[in-house]
Protein backbone atom coordinates (compact mmCIF):
# COMPACT_ATOMS: atom_id res chain seq x y z
CA UNK A 1 0.00 0.00 0.00
CA UNK A 2 2.33 2.75 1.15
CA UNK A 3 5.74 3.47 2.54
CA UNK A 4 6.41 6.14 5.10
CA UNK A 5 9.96 7.45 5.36
CA UNK A 6 11.91 7.70 8.58
CA UNK A 7 11.10 11.36 9.10
CA UNK A 8 7.35 10.79 8.49
CA UNK A 9 7.18 13.71 6.05
CA UNK A 10 6.97 11.63 2.89
CA UNK A 11 4.59 8.91 1.80
CA UNK A 12 4.37 6.81 -1.36
CA UNK A 13 1.39 5.01 -2.85
CA UNK A 14 1.47 2.70 -5.84
CA UNK A 15 -1.49 3.48 -8.10
CA UNK A 16 -2.53 3.24 -11.72
CA UNK A 17 -1.95 6.49 -13.61
CA UNK A 18 -4.84 7.18 -15.97
CA UNK A 19 -3.41 10.37 -17.44
CA UNK A 20 -3.10 14.12 -17.36
CA UNK A 21 -5.52 16.49 -19.07
CA UNK A 22 -5.40 20.26 -19.46
CA UNK A 23 -8.53 21.77 -17.89
CA UNK A 24 -10.08 25.22 -18.02
CA UNK A 25 -10.93 25.68 -14.34
CA UNK A 26 -8.97 25.04 -11.18
CA UNK A 27 -11.54 23.15 -9.13
CA UNK A 28 -14.80 21.25 -8.99
CA UNK A 29 -16.04 17.69 -9.29
CA UNK A 30 -17.25 18.49 -12.79
CA UNK A 31 -13.62 19.11 -13.80
CA UNK A 32 -12.72 15.56 -12.73
CA UNK A 33 -15.68 14.12 -14.66
CA UNK A 34 -14.78 16.09 -17.79
CA UNK A 35 -11.11 15.09 -17.53
CA UNK A 36 -12.02 11.41 -17.14
CA UNK A 37 -14.34 11.61 -20.14
CA UNK A 38 -11.66 13.41 -22.14
CA UNK A 39 -9.16 10.65 -21.33
CA UNK A 40 -11.59 7.99 -22.56
CA UNK A 41 -12.27 9.90 -25.80
CA UNK A 42 -8.66 10.77 -26.59
CA UNK A 43 -7.15 7.51 -25.36
CA UNK A 44 -6.19 6.34 -28.83
CA UNK A 45 -4.69 9.66 -29.94
CA UNK A 46 -2.93 10.77 -26.78
CA UNK A 47 0.70 11.82 -26.95
CA UNK A 48 1.16 10.69 -23.35
CA UNK A 49 0.00 7.13 -24.01
CA UNK A 50 3.26 5.60 -22.77
CA UNK A 51 2.74 7.10 -19.34
CA UNK A 52 -1.00 6.45 -19.21
CA UNK A 53 -2.54 3.35 -17.70
CA UNK A 54 0.71 2.35 -16.05
CA UNK A 55 1.58 1.73 -12.45
CA UNK A 56 3.24 4.70 -10.81
CA UNK A 57 4.41 5.74 -7.40
CA UNK A 58 2.54 8.77 -6.12
CA UNK A 59 5.13 10.37 -3.88
CA UNK A 60 3.63 12.89 -1.45
CA UNK A 61 5.55 15.27 0.78
CA UNK A 62 4.94 18.67 2.33
CA UNK A 63 6.61 20.23 -0.69
CA UNK A 64 4.60 18.51 -3.41
CA UNK A 65 3.31 15.52 -5.31
CA UNK A 66 5.69 13.63 -7.56
CA UNK A 67 4.58 10.97 -10.00
CA UNK A 68 7.28 8.40 -10.65
CA UNK A 69 7.18 5.53 -13.13
CA UNK A 70 6.97 2.26 -11.19
CA UNK A 71 9.86 0.25 -12.61
CA UNK A 72 12.44 2.91 -13.47
CA UNK A 73 11.43 5.49 -10.82
CA UNK A 74 11.65 8.06 -13.64
CA UNK A 75 9.95 11.31 -12.64
CA UNK A 76 6.95 11.82 -14.91
CA UNK A 77 5.44 14.90 -13.24
CA UNK A 78 6.13 17.06 -10.21
CA UNK A 79 3.48 19.35 -8.72
CA UNK A 80 4.33 21.64 -5.80
CA UNK A 81 1.53 21.52 -3.22
CA UNK A 82 1.15 25.27 -3.54
CA UNK A 83 -0.08 24.72 -7.12
CA UNK A 84 -2.70 22.10 -6.19
CA UNK A 85 -6.15 23.65 -6.12
CA UNK A 86 -8.50 20.67 -5.92
CA UNK A 87 -8.47 16.96 -5.09
CA UNK A 88 -11.36 14.51 -4.97
CA UNK A 89 -12.68 11.04 -5.77
CA UNK A 90 -14.62 10.77 -9.01
CA UNK A 91 -18.32 10.57 -8.13
CA UNK A 92 -19.12 8.14 -10.95
CA UNK A 93 -16.24 5.79 -10.11
CA UNK A 94 -15.12 5.57 -6.46
CA UNK A 95 -11.85 3.86 -7.43
CA UNK A 96 -10.74 6.89 -9.47
CA UNK A 97 -9.38 10.04 -7.90
CA UNK A 98 -7.54 13.06 -9.16
CA UNK A 99 -6.17 16.46 -8.42
CA UNK A 100 -5.91 19.72 -10.32
CA UNK A 101 -2.67 21.70 -10.29
CA UNK A 102 -1.56 24.90 -11.95
CA UNK A 103 1.36 24.52 -14.33
CA UNK A 104 4.33 26.30 -12.72
CA UNK A 105 5.53 28.02 -15.90
CA UNK A 106 2.34 28.58 -17.89
CA UNK A 107 -1.04 29.93 -16.77
CA UNK A 108 -2.87 26.62 -17.34
CA UNK A 109 -4.32 23.90 -15.12
CA UNK A 110 -3.90 20.15 -15.46
CA UNK A 111 -5.99 17.38 -13.97
CA UNK A 112 -4.08 14.23 -12.98
CA UNK A 113 -6.22 11.09 -12.69
CA UNK A 114 -5.39 7.84 -10.92
CA UNK A 115 -7.06 4.58 -10.02
CA UNK A 116 -6.66 2.72 -6.76
CA UNK A 117 -8.74 -0.36 -6.01
CA UNK A 118 -8.93 0.23 -2.27
CA UNK A 119 -7.40 3.54 -1.28
CA UNK A 120 -8.86 6.39 -3.40
CA UNK A 121 -10.64 8.07 -0.48
CA UNK A 122 -7.60 7.61 1.77
CA UNK A 123 -5.31 9.15 -0.83
CA UNK A 124 -7.56 12.17 -1.30
CA UNK A 125 -7.65 12.62 2.47
CA UNK A 126 -3.86 12.29 2.76
CA UNK A 127 -3.30 14.81 -0.05
CA UNK A 128 -5.69 17.21 1.68
CA UNK A 129 -3.87 16.74 4.99
CA UNK A 130 -0.50 17.35 3.32
CA UNK A 131 -1.88 20.49 1.66
CA UNK A 132 -3.17 21.83 4.98
CA UNK A 133 0.11 20.97 6.72
CA UNK A 134 2.14 22.72 4.01
CA UNK A 135 -0.09 25.79 4.29
CA UNK A 136 0.38 25.81 8.07
CA UNK A 137 4.14 25.40 7.65
CA UNK A 138 4.29 28.27 5.16
CA UNK A 139 2.28 30.47 7.56
CA UNK A 140 4.71 29.57 10.35
CA UNK A 141 7.61 30.35 8.04
CA UNK A 142 5.90 33.58 7.05
CA UNK A 143 5.41 34.38 10.73
CA UNK A 144 9.11 33.76 11.35
CA UNK A 145 9.95 36.05 8.45
CA UNK A 146 7.82 38.79 10.02
CA UNK A 147 9.57 38.34 13.37
CA UNK A 148 12.98 38.56 11.68
CA UNK A 149 11.94 41.75 9.87
CA UNK A 150 10.61 43.25 13.09
CA UNK A 151 13.90 42.45 14.84
CA UNK A 152 15.89 44.00 11.98
CA UNK A 153 13.80 47.14 12.22
CA UNK A 154 14.24 47.29 16.00
CA UNK A 155 17.99 46.76 15.52
CA UNK A 156 18.19 49.75 13.10
CA UNK A 157 16.31 51.96 15.58
CA UNK A 158 18.64 50.92 18.41
CA UNK A 159 21.72 51.52 16.23
CA UNK A 160 20.49 55.04 15.39
CA UNK A 161 19.78 55.70 19.07
CA UNK A 162 23.21 54.37 20.00
CA UNK A 163 24.88 56.59 17.38
CA UNK A 164 22.95 59.64 18.65
CA UNK A 165 23.89 58.89 22.29
CA UNK A 166 27.57 58.50 21.31
CA UNK A 167 27.42 61.84 19.49
CA UNK A 168 25.86 63.55 22.54
CA UNK A 169 28.40 61.93 24.87
CA UNK A 170 31.26 63.06 22.65
CA UNK A 171 29.84 66.59 22.54
CA UNK A 172 29.42 66.65 26.30
CA UNK A 173 32.95 65.33 26.82
CA UNK A 174 34.32 68.01 24.50
CA UNK A 175 32.43 70.71 26.40
CA UNK A 176 33.65 69.55 29.82
CA UNK A 177 37.31 69.31 28.67
CA UNK A 178 37.31 72.86 27.37
CA UNK A 179 36.73 74.26 30.90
Amino acid sequence: MSDISEDDHEITFRVKFLGRVEVLRSEGLQILDEAALSLKVTDSTSTEKAAKNSKVHLFLSLSGIDILENKTKFLLYSCPLSTVSFCAVLTSSPKVFGFVAKHPAVDTYHCYLFQSKKFSHVLVSVIGDAFRASQKESRVQGGKDLIVEALRHKNKILQRENTELKRKLAAQTDTSQSF
